[in-house]
């Protein structure tokens, strides 16, 4: 079929954050699993992300690489699914705000942090995240301010920034201030991410077997 979604993935990956978002969507999809250390790096899939990661979306003859991409992509290709504010709306300010706030600032900022790289304190200005207090504390004060991030309604920005908070904890990387807590709380409960996540532990069960 034409417009066939195939998500390229691996199940102990950012791919889970858009395996969340097609379940959102409540479109049909098909997944394809690649391993680290060889599909990952081969040749059918370098063609597809020259960089050798996932997650990858083929939507058609479209292919869309980078999460927050995938999920704005596809909050955008199913508009009846309600994961954007419509164009034209103002709320697309917060949204797109918060959206590339966490895969740019924060996913720098955590990133450093596990690689226990500090910036000099007179290079912070040249950082885009400044220091990871400030990336926190602006994080923090998003999820604090209401419910979802771009008004009333639960956005794929919520779905975006709510994986990197709950990853972040979950991992260490991430301090367990209790904004971070309840926010996290309330965008996990959706069933959409009940069924990502069941999918996704499934498959990690299932390499880990086959791998003896």
């Amino acid at each position: 079929m034409a417009d066939e979604l195939v998500l390229y993935t691996n199940p102990q990956s950012r791919g889970r954050i858009a395996r969340w978002m097609l379940e959102e969507t409540g479109q049909p999809y098909q997944v394809e699993v690649l391993d680290y250390a060889s599909t990952m790096k081969g040749p059918a899939y370098l063609a597809i992300n020259p960089m050798g990661k996932v997650p990858a979306l083929r939507h058609g003859d479209a292919v869309v690489t980078e999460t927050a991409a995938i999920c704005a992509y596809l909050a955008d290709a199913f508009p009846a699914a309600k994961l954007a504010p419509p164009p034209g709306d103002r709320m697309r300010a917060p949204y797109y705000r918060w959206l590339f706030f966490a895969s740019g600032p924060v996913e720098a900022a955590l990133s450093n942090k596990a690689l226990g790289f500090v910036v000099p304190p007179e290079r912070e200005r040249m950082i885009g995240y400044g220091t990871l207090a400030q990336a926190l504390n602006a994080l923090e004060a998003a999820v604090s301010n209401n419910k979802y991030l771009a008004g009333d309604n639960f956005t794929a920005a919520d779905l975006y920034v709510g994986s990197h908070i709950g990853f972040g904890m979950m991992f260490g990387t991430l301090e367990k201030r209790p904004a971070f807590e309840t926010y996290w709380q309330s965008v996990s409960s959706r069933p959409a991410y009940a069924r990502a996540k069941e999918l996704d532990d499934t498959q990690v069960a299932e390499l880990k077997k086959a791998a003896g």
